[in-house]
């Protein structure tokens, strides 16, 4: 009972720190095109430049910086 407990702990703290560290949204996909150097997501269309990926939504609709 207390390994249940202690789990279910466990996996909401996970969850926390994932919406913390990642504000994408079940969308965003990035894609790399590595001969332009930058990431490009295909559902919205917004570009970011750069080797890392994009650990934010660029979506223009959304209002995001």
């Amino acid at each position: 009972m207390v390994l249940l407990v202690v789990l279910a702990i466990g996996v909401f703290c996970y969850f926390l720190w994932r919406h913390n560290a990642m504000a994408l949204t079940r969308n965003c996909r990035w894609r790399q095109v590595k001969s332009e150097g930058r990431w490009r997501c295909s559902y919205c269309g917004a570009v970011k430049v750069g080797a890392e990926g994009p650990r934010i939504c660029r979506n223009p609709q959304r209002g995001t910086p």
